[in-house]
């Protein structure tokens, strides 16, 4: 026969490998104490961390995104505000610089007046250049001018004049209002006092009115109380006059006795009676000793009955104390018992473990004996 190379099967040693890397896989989940101990899925805790992670990085690019557009908002505002600045000290600038160049005072109508001139304004241009347009002051102008000033001033004081009268009538017109009002106030005062007397006056005729009233009601009251005593006085002496005569204090013992039922019988009155007769008392002495010998004949027996009791509770508790005490005698004997057993037992534990600390276990194991277990995971 001929040697012919034939392919080498794959397969087996694939599966050779793919079982040593499950056997792997095992024994690193299976010896993983963290994941033995508590049970936790490792590939979803790894999800957990890294979709954590994912969104702590989203998070913090949107703060730096929020960050940096917070930086060029306040950059352009303050930019803004800085052009607006810059805008406002311009147009002030401009303006200033158009009224110094365009409305001087010295250009105005009033200028004379303005800059404390006597007359017009002096015009450095020859006249000569300048137009009929160009005149300000025209002859026969000035004329009366002075007159005219005295008059104003004259005028001036004379309504300056007039307003200090007017101030003077008003302000006697014042005083005299206030001097009015204030006799009004006192004729107000006047009226309020007299009427104040008149009510006091009032007032004083009515509390003697009052006073009156009250004492001609005391003297009636006081004649009605002695009318009432006389009359309770009289009733008083009527009754002790008829207490005196009657049955009462006269004791009299057929007045307590009326008879009932056509006179079958006899019917004691409680408010007329005057006490019992000799016989019903005696008839009650001789109960009453009937009933006290017959309690002392029941007082006799119960004491007898009583001590018979106490004689029965004295031998019940003589026996009870006997079976206590055997009972403490067997509890005593028993305990001494299983005190002797116990120390045999002691002794027979510590005959035992000496057996196995010098005898029994003497070859104690190394690390390498542990370390033949939990090699594999099956």
């Amino acid at each position: 026969m001929y040697k012919v190379d034939l392919p080498v099967d794959q397969s087996i040693e694939k599966a050779v490998e793919r079982r040593r890397s499950a056997e792997s896989a095992r024994k690193a989940r299976i010896f993983n104490t963290r994941l033995r101990v508590m049970g936790l899925d490792a590939e979803v805790l790894s999800q957990q961390i890294q979709e954590k992670k994912l969104q702590q990085n989203i998070e913090r690019q949107r703060d730096k995104a929020f960050d940096k557009q917070r930086e060029y908002h306040n950059v352009a505002q303050l930019q803004q505000d800085t052009d607006d600045r810059e805008k406002r000290a311009a147009l002030h600038t401009d303006l200033v610089q158009y009224w110094a160049t365009q409305q001087r005072v010295e250009d105005s109508r009033d200028a004379d007046l303005k800059c404390g001139l006597k007359g017009a304004f002096r015009i450095t241009i020859p006249e000569s250049e300048l137009g009929p347009a160009s005149m300000q002051m025209f002859q026969g102008e000035g004329i009366g001018e002075e007159r005219v000033r005295r008059e104003q001033m004259k005028n001036t004081e004379r309504e300056l004049r007039a307003q200090r009268e007017d101030n003077a009538r008003m302000h006697m017109g014042n005083k005299h209002r206030e001097m009015l009002v204030s006799r009004e106030l006192v004729c107000q005062d006047l009226r309020e006092v007299q009427q104040a007397d008149l009510e006091e006056e009032c007032k004083k005729a009515i509390r003697i009115a009052y006073n009156d009233y009250n004492r001609a009601l005391a003297v009636e009251k006081a004649e009605k109380l002695m009318e009432q005593r006389r009359r309770e006085e009289r009733e008083n002496l009527a009754e002790i006059r008829h207490t005196l005569t009657s049955d009462m204090m006269t004791e009299c013992a057929e007045a307590a006795e009326r008879e009932v039922g056509g006179g079958k019988a006899l019917r004691t009155l409680t408010d007329r009676w005057k006490g019992m007769s000799p016989q019903q008392l005696s008839a009650i002495h001789g109960e009453r000793e009937t009933q006290c010998r017959e309690r002392q004949r029941q007082r006799d027996a119960e004491k007898i009955q009583d001590a018979a009791w106490d004689l029965q509770l004295l031998r019940l508790s003589r026996e009870a104390d006997e079976e206590e005490a055997r009972a403490a005698e067997l509890r005593r004997q028993t305990r001494i018992q299983m005190d002797l057993y116990n120390m045999q037992l002691a002794r027979e534990q510590q005959a035992h473990q000496e057996y196995l600390d010098k005898k029994l276990y003497t070859n104690k194991p190394t690390k390498d004996y542990f370390y033949q277990f939990n090699t594999s995971s099956r």
